[in-house]
């Protein structure tokens, strides 16, 4: 209760978690008796500024850090979705790198690209950008505005659930690898999935009929109370599991490292490959969620709080790059695939442009004989139809032997449709560890190297 034309302050709500507690809450009574309107939404208005004095910025040492904070996260949750999209093109094209182990790893990309687009989406909801560089929250606005930033700031809570229980999942699957013998993978791929999605998708559903219900109020990005700890719980359930089986993975190499290379290696070698192991596994892990896990953003001030923001916002935002270097880029089988397409597609347009150029000066070219350990290939590419080539594959009986094999090569050049002659010179092919390189020279008198 008040008279008419006061200026009414109550203490901060405690229920609202992230609020400062020690700020107040001020409302106009206006001379009517009423309580102070926005014309604009047509509702009365009270000033919470000093309750969130932690979510916007009232000071300009504030506004410098956020700015630096937000600008180092987007850096990181862009390369990190680059980086994230190109792995997952790059395991779903090539089928021989199908199986269970990247199957999962394919899941934990996608979860960590959903997290990096939500977080762009709950931004662009729930900031506006005005006089080009403060950035404010927009905690006002119509119904259809808060109805899709409800929907933004849920997805968002859904994906960083998901990207925890996926981190849990990969975890899981290479912590049974090595203590479990025998292992359906189409049925623990199954169960590994249904973790992964179906689990978060349970108690975020609970925290959205909760808040729908108890603390439907303004955006949902502000915390309710104790009803966070609906989706807080089983996220650090999932922190704490991953970081136990990350120290047992971690005993066992130890051990398997003691064991086999006893009077074998250097103490500080054994050391340094032990630490490489560890420094691989932990962004796999999420490790870096357990420094600052128990310690909320409002208990700790000043330099402390810098600290742990840089921390958090750049091993956050930067983790799914290197989940995606470490396990896909830096993956022998994947470097092997990529230089196979890459050799493939070059020389496919090389002897795309040999036809073009041989074609313009009214002749053809012929290249048979090119032999590899089981198969013989024969290409041919025609002036008549320069575009046209044709591939003969035929099973050889014997392996080659031999580092070097003369081969007999065809060459015909014809300035007409008669009948083509034939002028084979040699040929040499040379065999490495893994590829058969063939050198033949065209008419045009260029050497050509083919490797298959």
């Amino acid at each position: 209760m008040s008279t008419a034309g006061q200026l009414v302050s109550v203490q901060c709500p405690e229920y609202i978690y992230d609020f400062n507690h020690r700020g107040r809450a001020y409302r106009q009574c206006d001379v009517s008796g009423n309580w102070e309107q926005v014309a604009s939404i047509n509702r009365t208005w009270a000033n919470y500024s000093e309750c969130t004095r932690y979510l916007t910025f009232n000071h300009r040492s504030h506004e410098e850090v956020f700015e630096r904070l937000h600008l180092m996260y987007t850096i990181g949750y862009s390369i990190s979705l680059a980086s994230l999209l190109v792995a997952v093109f790059i395991l779903c094209y090539f089928k021989r790198l199908h199986c269970t182990r990247n199957y999962i790893h394919v899941h934990l990309f996608t979860s960590f690209i959903c997290r990096a687009v939500s977080i762009f989406v709950k931004d662009a909801v729930l900031y506006s950008i005005s006089d080009g560089s403060e950035a404010e929250p927009n905690f006002t606005g119509q119904k259809p505005h808060m109805a899709g930033c409800k929907a933004a700031v849920t997805l968002f809570l859904y994906f960083l659930a998901t990207n925890h229980y996926w981190i849990l999942v990969e975890g899981l699957y290479l912590h049974s690898l090595i203590f479990m013998a025998f292992l359906s993978d189409k049925n623990y791929l199954w169960a590994l999935t249904i973790t992964g999605w179906g689990v978060p998708a349970v108690f975020v559903s609970i925290w959205v009929s909760a808040r729908a219900s108890l603390a439907d109020t303004q955006c949902w990005d502000l915390s309710a109370g104790n009803l966070k700890w609906i989706y807080q719980v089983p996220i650090l359930a999932a922190i704490v599991v991953n970081f136990l089986l990350f120290i047992n993975i971690i005993r066992v190499l130890a051990s398997k490292l003691w064991e086999t290379n006893t009077g074998k290696l250097d103490p500080r070698q054994q050391y340094r490959k032990l630490l490489k192991s560890t420094l691989v596994l932990m962004p796999l892990f999420g490790v870096h969620y357990m420094v600052f896990m128990a310690l909320p953003y409002t208990e700790v001030t000043g330099l402390l709080w810098q600290v742990q923001m840089h921390y958090e916002m750049f091993f956050n935002s930067s983790q799914g790059f290197f989940v995606a270097f470490i396990y896909c880029f830096c993956n022998g089988e994947v470097q092997t695939e990529v230089k196979k397409a890459w050799l493939r597609r070059s020389l496919v347009l090389d002897l795309k442009q040999k036809t073009r150029i041989t074609s313009s000066g009214g002749g053809s070219c012929y290249y048979g004989g090119m032999m590899s350990h089981t198969t013989t290939h024969s290409v041919c590419l025609s002036a008549a139809n320069p575009r046209a080539l044709s591939f003969n594959f035929t099973h050889s009986p014997q392996s080659l032997t031999h580092r070097q094999r003369h081969l007999s090569h065809l060459e015909t050049w014809s300035r007409s449709d008669k009948p083509l002659s034939h002028n084979p010179p040699a040929f040499a092919e040379k065999q490495t560890e893994n590829h058969t390189c063939t050198y033949f020279r065209c008419p045009l008198k260029e050497n050509h190297v083919l490797c298959l």
